[in-house]
């Protein structure tokens, strides 16, 4: 490979394992396969990071941080709670491709074996749950929602979003990504004593959208393109 900086080395060393895993899964990336990708040794992943757990675990924090990134600058061009929340709902299940979801599966069916994939994605996973819950507390202030607890409220509708998801993921002929937002509308609408109607604004069907959590990688973009 061309001389690089460390930085840049260890960059194209995620941009690698995101490639990777997009084909074969996290659970069987292995350092041989990120050094093919690379073009290079599996000296080089190991000069830059201790273990193949570190290495999933930057590769998975890039996807879903950018992701998150994502989601709080789209819900912060809202100001009103409701409108919030739709956008919320929106951008954790944006139209792009599922891939995304399906990286956050993996790391979590790794996360037992993996305690540097497991911390990223508790960290990343609390995250998500504190913008939802910042949003139900200014709706709660303002009197636009009702609610006891934002904080069982938010897991609730974050477990809602995930289950459905996984079922679109794992079975796509079965139910749309428009099920996916109708129905955690109007979950939403039930944990936060809206009324039906007019309740939340109801979100629009796009062709060919399906739930998955956005992601801003880089140099994955043609590796999404190409799969």
């Amino acid at each position: 490979m061309p001389r690089m900086s460390p930085q840049l080395r260890r960059q194209a060393i995620v941009d690698a394992t995101l490639a990777v895993a997009l084909r074969k899964g996290l659970a069987t990336t292995t350092v041989r396969d990120v050094a093919a990708e690379m073009g290079s040794s599996s000296g080089l992943v190991h000069h830059y990071f201790d273990s193949m757990d570190d290495v999933l675990a930057a590769a998975f924090e890039q996807a879903a941080g950018g992701d998150l990134e994502a989601a709080r600058a789209k819900v912060a061009e809202v100001e009103d709670p409701a409108g919030r929340l739709v956008r919320f709902l929106q951008t954790y299940s944006p139209a792009q491709s599922d891939w995304t979801m399906q990286l956050w599966l993996d790391a979590w069916s790794e996360a037992a074996r993996r305690p540097a994939l497991q911390q990223a994605s508790r960290r990343l996973n609390l995250e998500w749950h504190a913008l939802i819950r910042e949003i139900i507390d200014a709706g709660v202030r303002d009197g636009s929602f009702v609610c006891d607890d934002s904080n069982a409220a938010g897991w609730r509708l974050l477990s809602v979003l995930d289950g459905l998801a996984l079922q679109v993921v794992a079975h796509d002929s079965v139910i749309t990504r428009h099920d996916v937002l109708s129905w955690v509308t109007t979950a939403a609408e039930l944990e936060l004593s809206l009324p039906a109607p007019p309740g939340l604004p109801r979100i629009e069907q796009s062709a060919g959208q399906t739930p998955a959590r956005r992601a801003s990688t880089g140099s994955s973009e043609a590796a999404r393109n190409d799969g």
